[in-house]
């Protein structure tokens, strides 16, 4: 009779997946670790990734499932959180939108490292051109976990506002995605 998997370890289930002994405090930060892991070697350590990155779109694909139409903040953090989940580096994305607010594609526009990203507003306006978006939601995440805005990332938010207004494609909120919290910009006052 096999044991039942429901009841092992978070060490006990990434032992068995890479073979090697493995003795974890917190699973969330073991699937974070960007650098390599000394002990368990290299062939290991791209199953470990491969693993956290089918993770990360089981979780995208139930959250498009589940989601519509964008209502609120809370269905942006909810659309978005599982892509951000495990990453140690910002990702600026955005979410184009159509005349009813459902998502016609989500689109990240740059990568950058741990603390800071590089916007582009002809790259943000290109994608939404292309996609013939109605409006659309920024949204970044986060490494550090906490969502508060910084100065850069209310100026950059501020130079996209202008752009949409230049452009007829508006900016409806930009999302700031941390370790299960989310801060939106519209609510706090931001975008003006």
């Amino acid at each position: 009779m096999k044991e039942d998997v429901t009841t092992w370890s978070n060490s006990r289930l990434v032992s068995k997946l890479l073979g090697v002994n493995v003795e974890l405090e917190d699973l969330t930060e073991f699937m974070m670790v960007s650098h390599p892991i000394p002990y368990i070697g290299e062939k290991r350590e791209e199953r470990l990734m491969a693993v956290r990155e089918l993770a990360s779109r089981l979780m995208v694909e139930k959250a498009r499932k589940s989601i519509e139409v964008i209502n609120g903040p809370e269905d942006v953090a909810h659309y978005l959180m599982p892509k951000t989940k495990f990453l140690n580096v910002e990702k600026f994305m955005v979410l184009l939108l159509n005349t009813k607010n459902h998502i016609i594609r989500d689109v990240v526009v740059s990568t950058g490292s741990l603390t800071a990203s590089i916007v582009h507003p002809r790259e943000v306006f290109r994608m939404a051109c292309e996609n013939s978006a109605a409006a659309m939601i920024l949204a970044h995440n986060h490494p550090s976990g906490d969502p508060t805005p910084s100065r850069e990332d209310i100026a950059v938010t501020q130079r996209l506002l202008k752009a949409g207004k230049i452009m007829d494609i508006p900016v409806l909120d930009h999302i700031i995605l941390g370790d299960n919290r989310f801060t939106s910009m519209k609510e706090k006052g931001l975008l003006s």
